[in-house]
């Protein structure tokens, strides 16, 4: 295991100076800093967690831990770090980016080496591999998504479960009986993503409820794949007269798609979504829309965090109501 009187010697400098560097605690010249990050670098150095925090205190980092997976929406998660990185920054913190798909290697790479005060971790699965050793950290932690179990943790998201919901009763009120979902890619899906179950869950409950005739299907984020899907929903539900999108990607080449088999929205077709207003309204057809809160929950995410840091007690859960803005993609069902 490297010590830190082996990046000292590297480096040429004594260890107190090392210990300086890596702790904060005293002002460095910028050549030696950059001098001793190197030789930590290149040695591998890993500095003890409970020295970090003797020598230095806080860090004043919070790490945002934001997998970069397949069928991930970037533009979209972006979005949320925006939001962390404004709200750390005036409580004084940076945030240290992790975009790696590391799961709980990443995590114990990041505590190990006490680079952060705190974490905040996105794409929550169902059955997050990373639970077990959230809960068992000597630093705080706040997740953006629920977990099937959030028990002993700190989360933070939309109702995303109730925003299914919302859309579907929107469209049921305006006289609609078949319905459609169309979801995220079928990766997330298959790796449990939490919010996307969570949507699929609350439409499928909420047609259920109001005895309608509905469907799910998982869309690849591109044109090609919007116009297969436009094309299936039709061919399997010939009655189809509302569609819930909750796929970013494909919301504008979607309603292209089924206005070029015919269906003009609202016409023939009403259009909700879940995504950024900014979206909506900017579209052809501006859609009606239950909005992502991304500024509001990334800043609610960093003050729950700030608050744990503080030794305050939190809620463990927060969740979100949607709220819906109706614009012209959606309309009575049309009677023949």
């Amino acid at each position: 295991m490297v010590k830190i009187t082996d990046v000292a010697r590297h480096a040429g400098v004594s260890p107190s100076t090392v210990s300086y560097v890596v702790s904060g605690k005293r002002p460095i010249s910028e050549e030696t800093r950059r001098r001793v990050e190197e030789s930590i670098r290149q040695l591998g150095y890993r500095p003890h967690a409970g020295a970090r925090a003797l020598a230095g205190g806080r860090s004043n980092v919070l790490a945002l831990m934001v997998p970069l997976r397949a069928g991930i929406n970037v533009p979209v998660v972006m979005r949320f770090a925006v939001s962390v990185v404004t709200t750390a920054r005036q409580y004084g913190h940076d945030v240290l980016l992790l975009t790696q798909e590391e799961g709980e290697a990443g995590l114990r790479r990041v505590v190990d080496t006490a680079l952060v005060d705190g974490l905040i971790v996105m794409d929550v699965q169902l059955n997050d591999p990373r639970l077990p050793l959230l809960r068992g950290l000597d630093r705080p932690s706040v997740m953006i998504g629920f977990p099937a179990s959030s028990e002993g943790l700190t989360c933070i998201d939309l109702d995303f479960m109730a925003a299914g919901e919302a859309c579907v009763e929107h469209l049921a009120r305006l006289g609609h009986r078949v319905v459609a979902l169309v979801g995220s890619p079928p990766e997330v899906y298959v790796r449990g993503t939490a919010f996307a179950q969570r949507v699929v869950q609350g439409f499928t409950a909420a047609a259920d409820r109001g005895r309608l005739t509905s469907a799910v299907h998982p869309c690849e984020a591109s044109p090609a794949a919007a116009r297969a899907v436009a094309e299936q929903l039709l061919r399997e539900q010939p009655a189809l007269t509302g569609v819930v999108v909750h796929n970013e990607t494909v919301l504008e080449p979607l309603i292209d798609a089924f206005e070029g088999l015919g269906l003009r929205v609202p016409t023939d077709l009403s259009v909700t979504a879940i995504c950024p207003d900014e979206l909506a309204e900017s579209l052809r057809v501006p859609v009606t829309s239950i909005a992502l809160p991304a500024a509001e929950v990334g800043a609610r995410a960093v003050e729950l965090l700030m608050k744990k840091l503080d030794g305050k007690a939190v809620s463990e859960a927060t969740l979100l109501a949607p709220r819906m803005t109706e614009r012209g993609s959606t309309g009575r069902r049309a009677v023949a």
